[in-house]
């Protein structure tokens, strides 16, 4: 199985339903992959996108939970772990969905959340999930 690290919040974004994660290289991986949260955290940034989310997702249709302190918390505290799963259908260069900003995107279908995260540490680009690891999936 491939992983895929993502920063935080669009990590979480996938999981409650973003359709389509933006990349500037094209990608012939298909199939279910698990979802790693990158461990870089910079709150400045991640407000700021935190609102852009916000905005895709209301622009999209799509009803995220709310995020409370508690939320953000524990959003950092999963970086550096797989946090879920999701499948990769597509790799587009045109895609209807407001969080649709990059070269390519990658459509997403199907996330689950991972009621624990799993440690991991994560690299660029896809990776291997170890053995082990995938055999919690």
């Amino acid at each position: 199985m491939k992983a895929l690290s993502v920063r935080a919040p669009w990590w979480w974004a996938i999981l409650h339903g973003k359709p389509v994660e933006n990349r500037d290289w094209y990608t012939s991986q298909r199939g279910r992959i698990a979802l790693h949260a990158s461990k870089w955290w910079k709150w400045e940034e991640l407000r700021e996108d935190w609102l852009d989310v916000l905005h895709m997702a209301e622009g999209d249709g799509i009803t995220l939970p709310l995020v409370d302190k508690d939320a953000t918390a524990a959003m950092k505290s999963a970086g550096g772990c797989i946090v879920g799963t999701v499948e990769i259908v597509d790799c587009v260069t045109l895609h209807p969905s407001k969080f649709f900003v990059g070269k390519y995107g990658f459509v997403l279908r199907n996330p689950v959340i991972l009621p624990t995260p799993i440690p991991l540490k994560g690299q660029l680009g896809f990776f291997d999930v170890p053995k082990e690891i995938e055999e919690q999936l």
